[in-house]
């Protein structure tokens, strides 16, 4: 027990300098390459804490099962955006530009009820549907990128050189990635230890492993004041893990989704629609705290239903 209790440790520590490292690496990039702070969140970021979803729900699909691959995307986006935008907004109100409220938050959006519709047509995503997925996603990186404005101009920072940034993103990654994993296993060793259910341990500790480098880097990033990185990293996640993830392991093999209830993907459409309705509520183009507030009932009620159903 104490040796699981001080590789926990260690994993929330390289959680902590991971995220740290990642925001400031990303930072640092976007000031060099004159690219702004929400397309690296939304591009470097966003890939790099969706890596343990990937690995997730590739792993089931190759074996068969794909529960596992949906079922990690869906939580993953819910855990992603009322959780951790939630927590991100009720720490700094988060603020939303005009091109996020016209172009990223909406197509978050469609991409959601790109899913929700491939789902619900025939209870399976297809190995053709995975494909459009994936092209879909290679489009709108493109798109992205041909049509940043650039890095916003800010106070003057200390900004590392461009091999220094890139040494710290990749060693925030790997402190998120490797460090989730081991605070993920040695939470769940100690829980086990301590006779908790093991429904209890998947649908909390399991389920919200994946999207602790989200939620480290989005914390990390409001305490900075970078909200932009924050909100690109949320809806990057979400975009990655639709039309990345899911169409990778489609066209690995066929995903059944018949699992999902109308709860689940009520909620996972409540979640994407609420981001774009907020930005035109409260005080217009951020998310508030009250806003941030809602989006945490939600998920809490969301899981109390999951729980009951247990």
């Amino acid at each position: 027990m104490i040796l699981e209790v001080l590789e926990l440790l260690i994993g929330l520590a390289l959680i902590v300098f991971g995220a740290d490292w990642l925001v400031d690496g990303s930072s640092a990039i976007a000031r060099k390459v004159g690219i702004s702070e929400f397309v690296i969140g939304l591009t470097i970021v966003g890939f790099g804490t969706s890596c343990p979803e990937l690995v997730v729900s590739l792993t089931g699909a190759l074996q068969g099962n794909a529960d596992i691959s949906v079922g990690n995307v869906v939580g993953s986006n819910v855990f992603n955006t009322l959780l951790i935008l939630g927590l991100t907004a009720v720490i700094a109100p988060v603020a939303v530009t005009r091109s996020n409220r016209r172009r990223d938050i909406p197509i978050a959006l469609l991409v959601t009820l790109l899913f929700a519709a491939a789902a619900l047509t025939d209870g399976r995503i297809t190995r053709v549907e995975g494909i459009v997925f994936l092209l879909v996603f290679a489009a709108y990186m493109y798109f992205c990128f041909k049509s940043d404005q650039g890095a916003d101009e800010e106070a003057e920072e200390k900004v590392h050189s461009i091999f220094m940034a890139i040494v710290l993103v990749f060693a925030g990654l790997a402190g998120l990635i490797f460090g989730g994993q081991l605070f993920v296993n040695n939470a769940t060793a100690i829980a086990r230890a301590l006779h908790v259910s093991d429904k209890f341990i998947a649908i909390t500790l399991l389920a919200g492993g994946t999207s602790f480098p989200e939620l480290a880097t989005c914390i990390v990033a409001a305490a900075k004041k970078k909200d932009q990185l924050a909100l690109g990293n949320v809806l990057g996640s979400n975009v990655f893990n639709i039309l990345l993830i899911l169409g990778t392991s489609a066209v690995v093999t066929p995903l059944s989704t018949v699992a999902l209830t109308w709860v689940d993907l009520g909620v996972l459409l409540s979640s994407a629609a609420l981001i774009w309705v907020w930005t035109y509520t409260g005080h217009r183009d951020r998310i508030d705290r009250w806003e941030a507030l809602l989006m945490l009932l939600l998920f809490f009620g969301y899981y109390a239903w999951l729980f009951m159903k247990l």
